[in-house]
């Protein structure tokens, strides 16, 4: 028995917030028509119900049809509730047994009243039950005017079937006024449950379509700077290449002029992508905190920069920090199922404290925080011991998740950084590919349409 509760209690916890309410949901709405029957279907068999063999046996009939119409309401309670979010459609067949189990209740309900066996309170009691487990699932396949409509066909056919039965007076409008109650029960109880839950899938979906954006706006973001980088390099490597091909049929020897000039700017290029992929993996902290900020915002998590952005540290220091953002806001997004994330940064004259906390931590089986022994953070760790510092990561209590990296700054200004400061260089290479641009062009020529003579200035 220990470990099925220990199966379902990591199972629970497995799931995100969202996902909770969907299954807390649906086992409310499905234990409505078992707590409705328990409390008046079986209270009646206290005083209401003549204690005689055949009242009896008819109130025991009426109660075992309940219970089968809760079983096939559970059955079906499901599939509805994807028909009503639009992900799944419910197949009619699969409500017409327990249509035909309420035809059934209502049946042995005027045979019992025939026969005297119940009083009037209880009768009314009875009646309010009987179409609870239909109505459950029949409420979130049809339009709420559709299920109005048949629930005034039910009390109607309630009213018929009784009166059939010798039930008169004042009874009758007791019976049209429980039947409709029971009805607006189930449509004010399973309905706005269900709408609830559909908002808050479609804003799940969008949190992860703004994600999904944010993600291809950064990739477009790259590509724009490779195409700004190497279009117009690649342009005049070509032009070049072309020039030097007409000065070599020619047989002129500014041709391996040309093509020292090619292999110049063929390096030149190397070197900017080489600075733009540079900058792209190592940017400066302040750059890493409002990307973060804009990821996790996208992504629907709140977060919070607190203390100083990092522009008077060290440029070895910032580029670690930097790496301890992304990798902490990769682990946010990646990891249980946050909605509030802080990140906060102190420094002294000793040292620099960076701090990355969240909510929504889920526990692995083994009782630690998911994602705690990722490669990552092994890799941050690395990072920070070339600068002497050290990275704490795990949970912090009451489902929070804290990242702590310490970097010592005594010294730090003499340490050598892995990488270079992102986007060095590229502004004198810039200019010297635009002159080597400007110095040919194409121009038509004696030797043909293609032909190329070059023009200095």
């Amino acid at each position: 028995m220990s470990v099925l509760v220990r199966g379902w209690r990591r199972d629970w916890q497995q799931r995100s917030k969202l996902e909770r309410i969907d299954l807390y949901s649906r086992m409310t709405v499905s234990t409505m028509p078992w707590f409705f029957t328990l409390a008046w279907q079986v209270a009646p068999f206290k005083s209401d119900i003549r204690h005689e063999p055949l009242p009896l046996l008819l109130g025991l009939a009426l109660l075992i049809v309940s219970l089968a119409q809760c079983l096939l309401s559970n059955r079906n309670i499901r599939l509805a509730y994807r028909h009503y979010l639009g992900k799944a459609v419910f197949p009619r067949h699969r409500q017409l047994p327990p249509l035909a189990l309420v035809l059934v209740s209502l049946g042995l309900l005027a045979v019992l009243a025939g026969v005297d066996g119940v009083s009037d309170a209880g009768l009314l009691l009875m009646v309010i039950n009987t179409p609870m487990a239909f109505a459950t699932t029949q409420t979130l396949l049809v339009p709420v005017r559709t299920f109005l409509l048949q629930s005034l066909a039910f009390a109607a056919l309630g009213v018929g079937v009784l009166a059939a039965a010798g039930v008169r007076g004042g009874l009758l409008g007791g019976v049209v006024l429980t039947a409709l109650f029971g009805s607006a029960i189930v449509l004010v109880s399973v309905r706005p449950s269900a709408w609830s839950l559909g908002v808050m899938w479609q804003a799940e979906e969008a949190r992860d379509l703004q994600a999904r954006l944010a993600v291809a706006e950064e990739r477009l973001r790259f590509g724009r700077d490779m195409h700004d980088v190497l279009g117009r390099n690649l342009a005049v490597i070509a032009l070049k290449s072309e020039l030097a091909t007409e000065l070599a049929q020619r047989g002129r020897p500014e041709a391996v002029d040309q093509m020292v000039e090619v292999q110049r700017i063929a390096r030149t290029s190397q070197q900017e992508v080489r600075e733009v992929v540079r900058g792209y993996r190592e940017a400066d902290l302040s750059t890493e905190l409002a990307g973060a900020r804009g990821v996790l915002s996208a992504a629907g998590i709140e977060c919070q920069v607190r203390g100083a952005t990092g522009g008077e540290l060290p440029a070895p220091v910032q580029a670690a920090l930097g790496w301890v953002v992304r990798e902490a806001a990769t682990n946010v997004l990646r990891h249980g199922d946050p909605r509030h994330c802080t990140i906060r940064i102190g420094s002294s004259a000793d040292e620099v404290v960076l701090q990355v906390e969240n909510d929504g931590v889920a526990a692995a089986p083994d009782g630690t925080a998911d994602g705690l022994g990722g490669s990552g953070l092994a890799g941050l760790r690395e990072r920070l011991r070339a600068l002497e510092g050290s990275l704490d990561a795990g949970p912090a209590g009451d489902g929070l998740f804290r990242l702590t990296a310490t970097i010592p700054l005594s010294g730090t200004e003499t340490r050598t950084p892995s990488r270079t400061k992102p986007g060095a260089g590229a502004e004198g290479t810039g200019a010297e590919v635009t002159a080597g641009a400007e110095e040919a062009r194409v121009v038509p020529g004696p030797a043909g349409p293609t032909a190329l003579r070059e023009e200095r200035r």
